[in-house]
């Protein structure tokens, strides 16, 4: 089994909203790219919303998130896993992102966005209930952008991560 470590966040001391996937997948890791796979709809998605299209420099799109008050990062800072996804990570070996550091050099977060279920199941198992005081911040489950979430259309993604945009 490969240990692995998720990438630094992206974000600006003034970002509003927090993107959270659970760890990058095997080509974004190679890239050392956010949502580098290029099936996963994630640019896509950020293109409609914000004009961060993939088919701009990975550089200019994240530029693109932070002057929109964007910030990405994943909720696991260190596991085991073969492959690239989820249900391959092995749950003994997770190590979360120390979020009680990241919410205070970031106050102005109101909303927190998980990029599919197993953000949203290990924000919860391993980080919720180490923080303090996230009474001002909303957090919402969002169909997960991956290649491996085949079974809901791009237009449903779409349409549901149109609530991003509504947080600004």
């Amino acid at each position: 089994m490969a240990i692995i470590n998720c990438f630094a966040p992206i974000a600006a001391p003034d970002a509003k909203i927090l993107i959270l996937g659970s760890m990058p997948g095997q080509v974004s890791l190679t890239k050392q790219e956010y949502y580098g796979h290029p099936h996963n709809l994630f640019w896509q998605i950020m293109g409609e919303l914000f004009g961060a299209s993939p088919h701009l420099p990975y550089a200019t799109r994240l530029q693109i998130l932070i002057q929109n008050g964007i910030a990405i990062w994943d909720v696991v800072q260190e596991c085991e896993r073969e492959g690239s996804l989820d249900s391959d990570i092995e749950e003994i070996s997770i190590i979360a992102n120390d979020f009680s550091h990241f919410f205070l050099l970031h106050p102005h977060i109101h909303s927190v966005f998980f990029n599919g279920t197993k953000a949203e199941a290990a924000f919860k198992r391993y980080i919720l209930p180490t923080l303090k005081n996230t009474s001002h911040i909303r957090f919402t489950k969002l169909p997960s952008t991956s290649p491996a979430n085949a079974s809901i259309s791009k237009e449903k993604k779409l349409s549901a991560w149109k609530s991003v945009q509504s947080t600004e």
